[in-house]
């Protein structure tokens, strides 16, 4: 039997090109994200281009229980989900104080408790199964604390720090897990973050390039994986050195406006 790949927040950005790569390599897919339409789209190409099977769902993981309801999806259409890609996310950008409530909570019950629901049922197939990869996309955001981000740096920070205990609680089942924490990324995640005109997206690597990135690496069973090697050693060898206020203060400035 082909391996399935499991893969949420599929019919975009980095999420979409997951997709294509994963199809590319002759895995059979379950794709799930809000918009059937694009699903369906995305549906029909993998299939006629790479011969792959393509189940998709259209559901929202903001919402409390969709997790669940991607499990009895999955469970009964008698999948072995042997890869799961949590890569659906949302991000903010603004005082926390001044922001709805309902949008932190929404981006609270995306970005951590629907990963965690998933995380916790596939694995614990996963482990009968005797093996698995799983690959959360979480962001170099999560290396500190983010001013005008706030909740969204924090989540992607349990993000990064779940995917690490669970590798090793994980290790002696065959499952890997990786934390997949790339920069800024050219995405919608922009304008559906109200980012425009931050000067950090300006560079912006492509959404291709770091789901390649992000794949070689769950392969290779590494624990914590960042895209940009000088990003990579300013937060892993200088940050950590210096005062925390000097870092909250250049957190903030990356993010305004």
């Amino acid at each position: 039997m082909k391996q399935t790949t499991l893969i949420t927040g599929a019919s975009n950005g980095i999420g979409l090109e997951f997709a294509k790569l994963c199809a590319s390599k002759n895995e059979n897919l379950v794709l799930t994200a809000r918009s059937e339409d694009k699903l369906q789209a995305l549906k029909s190409e993998l299939e006629q281009q790479h011969g792959v099977d393509v189940k998709i769902l259209a559901l929202d993981l903001s919402l409390p229980g969709a997790a669940k309801t991607l499990l009895e999806f999955t469970t009964k259409s008698g999948m072995i989900i042997s890869t799961l890609i949590n890569n659906a996310g949302i991000g903010g950008h603004g005082y926390f104080h001044e922001q709805d409530l309902a949008k932190h909570q929404a981006m609270i019950q995306l970005n951590m408790t629907a990963l965690t629901e998933l995380c916790h049922y596939y694995s614990t197939d996963m482990v009968v199964n005797g093996g698995g990869r799983i690959l959360n996309v979480s962001s170099t955001a999560s290396f500190m604390p983010g001013p005008l981000q706030a909740v969204y740096y924090a989540s992607k920070s349990y993000v990064t720090s779940l995917s690490q205990a669970l590798s090793e609680e994980l290790k002696d089942n065959n499952i890997t897990v990786t934390a997949l924490c790339p920069g800024a990324v050219d995405t919608g995640f922009v304008s559906a973050g109200d980012l425009e005109g931050v000067d950090l997206w300006k560079n912006a690597k492509s959404a291709e390039s770091v789901a390649s990135f992000g794949y070689k690496a769950m392969n290779k069973g590494k624990l914590v994986a960042i895209n940009e090697a000088a990003l990579s050693f300013m937060l892993r060898w200088v940050v950590p050195l210096l005062p925390r206020k000097m870092v909250l203060n250049m957190s903030r400035q990356a993010m305004e406006k």
